[in-house]
């Protein structure tokens, strides 16, 4: 375990595992914290505030977004999704490492605003096994599914733009593999 605190941005495509690989890592070190986001969309059932997210009315996102107390913002399927700056400052000033679970558009934002932050694309083995893991969930319409992979290549285009790439072959093998870049000293 690094003594330091750390911001750990992780991101990569929808269906590649980036909860699950992130709830292996924190079983393994329970001093990491995932970041609660906020959302303007309506609870789903099971959902608890404050811990699947931060659920706030539109025009209070907006006004924390202009106020500038979102460190990353989008907008998707017609609700806005954001980072709390102030939690995040929070606990890396109590010396906690935060990870961040977004997209690419938030990593970019993040990667911006805090340069020191460490990015971590999560990437499937192949497009193929991908594509599988999408439709094996069965969540979602075939047209919805060909939709995320058609966003799952672009995405997977700009993972130059990461520190460290890691293909989801096996959830507690990248786990580690995440934990060891946390813990490699910035530099």
């Amino acid at each position: 375990m690094t003594g330091s605190a750390r911001l750990v941005v992780i991101s990569g495509p929808s269906g590649v595992g980036k909860g699950t690989v992130i709830a292996a890592a924190i079983k393994q070190r329970p001093d990491l914290l995932l970041s609660v986001s906020a959302t303007t969309r309506e609870p789903r059932p099971g959902e608890i505030e404050g811990r699947s997210y931060h659920y706030l009315t539109r025009p209070e996102f907006e006004r924390r977004r202009a106020a500038g107390e979102m460190l990353e913002s989008a907008e998707f399927a017609g609700n806005l999704y954001g980072t709390p700056r102030l939690a995040v400052g929070e606990a890396l000033a109590a010396g906690r490492t935060v990870l961040l679970e977004i997209d690419l558009a938030g990593a970019r934002q993040v990667k911006a605003a805090m340069p020191a932050a460490l990015t971590v694309f999560l990437a499937p083995p192949s497009m193929f096994d991908l594509a599988a893991r999408l439709r094996s969930r069965g969540t979602e319409d075939p047209v919805a599914v060909d939709r995320r992979l058609q966003v799952a290549e672009s995405e997977l285009a700009a993972r130059g733009e990461f520190d460290a790439v890691l293909v989801n072959t096996d959830v507690g093998d990248t786990a580690r593999a995440l934990l060891d870049l946390i813990d490699t000293p910035p530099g």
